[in-house]
């Protein structure tokens, strides 16, 4: 009996020692929007591409639509090809899917239309500038064929800070380039993202809002985009709640991704508010935030900024905001890694689910 046992122990332990040390598939694909830490410089931003797309199986293209072009005459197709095309052959030529992000809004100011077309005297509450963008979307996806395409960005933090003629206009434009899009391309997926410190009420001290009414009105979404930078709410990446993400799909059945986000890697002072980090605390935040995307089964995971920015290389018009975003990178402005980028790289090492 007691060498039956000891038989029955052994395998136990086998098997227990199988688990432990059975290898677990991610459910996200991983990846960056191509990015450096001087926008007129080529070079440096061939040389953050060559580092991220080896660590990284997905590319986004999130971008605001180039109103000032082509409202001045220029075409939409000669803007997609001269600028993106090449660069989604070189994604391509890596293995990594497509994402598509357009935004017929103010990226860095969601209470604004889009500085381009403030300065024309436009907004996307106008019928024809709706239509601009809707062709602009339907250039962008003929042209670079993506799997997953975003008509909105943020839509519940422009219905909070914008006014009803911005919302309403960001609402049927998209709705109607979903449309546009439909009867061309019945493959690819679309989407919008809404922004999770908005929907858990840390920009208003509300408490949790959720995300139904966007639901409501883009009811074109068949995967949900999330947008999240939980340093504006939290002051540790632990204090974030596991349900984070998923409380916002909850009762639905719908794909998620996380289409922007991060965690700055230093302390900021801006319009005497601050906000306190470090390399650690960033790191942290990555090595956590896989947590969140497991308990979603995300489907990717995007972030915009793989470096850091200059902040000295900045035109003068750029938003009082900006600075609160600078210090996102995996790298620096020098392209020296950050402890964040060993952590970014253990997650991607874990297999993707096929």
């Amino acid at each position: 009996m007691k060498a039956i046992i000891a038989v029955l122990c052994i395998t136990c332990l086998l098997y227990s020692c199988d688990d432990e040390t059975e290898v677990k598939e991610r459910t996200y694909e991983m990846g960056f929007q191509n990015s450096a830490p001087r926008f007129d410089n080529i070079d440096l931003f061939i040389q953050s591409l060559n580092l991220w797309t080896t660590r990284a199986d997905a590319a986004i293209i999130s971008i605001e639509v180039p109103w000032e072009e082509l409202l001045n005459g220029g075409s939409a197709v000669n803007h997609v090809v001269n600028n993106y095309k090449g660069l989604v052959e070189y994604y391509r030529s890596k293995g990594l899917k497509l994402w598509v992000y357009v935004d017929p809004q103010n990226g860095l100011d969601r209470g604004s239309d889009a500085r381009e077309l403030v300065a024309a005297g436009k907004s996307i509450a106008d019928v024809d500038m709706q239509n601009v963008y809707r062709r602009f979307v339907v250039v962008m996806d003929s042209v670079l064929s993506p799997e997953h395409l975003g008509l909105a960005l943020e839509t519940n933090l422009i219905r909070a800070a914008a006014s009803p003629a911005i919302y309403e206009g960001v609402k049927q434009a998209a709705t109607l380039a979903a449309a546009d899009i439909r009867s061309v391309n019945t493959n690819v997926k679309l989407s919008v993202s809404v922004q999770a410190e908005q929907a858990w009420g840390k920009f208003t001290g509300t408490g949790f809002q959720g995300i139904a009414q966007d639901f409501v009105d883009f009811p074109f979404v068949e995967e949900l985009g999330i947008s999240s930078y939980p340093y504006f709410g939290f002051d540790q990446p632990e204090d974030i709640p596991h349900d984070y993400y998923s409380r916002l799909i909850a009762g639905k059945n719908i794909s998620v991704f996380i289409s922007e986000g991060g965690w700055t890697s230093q302390s900021l002072t801006i319009n005497n508010a601050s906000l306190a980090s470090s390399p650690e605390l960033q790191r942290r935040y990555i090595e956590f935030h896989k947590h969140l995307l497991d308990g979603v089964k995300a489907i990717a995971y995007f972030q915009l900024a793989f470096t850091d920015i200059d902040v000295a290389s900045l035109p003068p018009y750029v938003p009082d905001n900006l600075p609160y975003f600078v210090y996102l990178g995996m790298v620096d402005k020098l392209l020296e890694k950050k402890p964040a980028l060993d952590a970014w790289d253990e997650i991607f090492a874990v297999p993707l689910a096929k």
